[in-house]
């Protein structure tokens, strides 16, 4: 059997839990994820809990927020002017807007309050400071 090591293609069967068993996401329904190992393509600690499997392998672990979407950084809550929004956009609190960075790259945002001349907007990732649970089924390397 195949083992799954950096630079290797890999299909993944997945279901991600919070600690609570919340499941936030899962490939059960749909095609399995596929990634090469070591490209930076999926969050660090999922990529390690990949790495050494062999085919058909069933595997669950948790990966501490350091390993997944790091921690909450309270830097990354802003305030912006309603001026700096586009006109046509009424922002309500849990919507989510794409900005774009001075770099040019586009990140996602949620609104997470409202007034009258501002509006606050989180950029943290939504998991972040959470310890994720994966269940991993390794369907196939190359």
């Amino acid at each position: 059997m195949a083992e799954a090591k950096k630079g290797d293609q890999v299909a993944i069967h997945y279901t991600g839990k919070l600690e609570d068993g919340t499941v936030f996401d899962t490939s059960r329904d749909r095609d399995p994820l596929e990634f090469t190992l070591g490209q930076g393509q999926v969050i660090p600690g999922f990529e390690k809990l990949v790495e050494g499997m062999a085919e058909g392998e069933t595997k669950e672990a948790q990966v501490p927020s350091d390993d997944a979407y790091g921690p909450r950084r309270d830097e990354m809550v802003l305030n912006v002017p309603r001026d700096r929004l586009p006109e046509d956009l009424d922002p309500e609190v849990g919507q989510h807007l794409q900005m774009q960075a001075q770099d040019g790259q586009v990140f996602e945002v949620t609104v997470t309050d409202t007034a009258e001349e501002s509006i606050e907007i989180d950029a943290n990732h939504p998991l972040a400071g959470e310890d994720l649970t994966f269940e991993v089924e390794l369907v196939r390397v190359g």
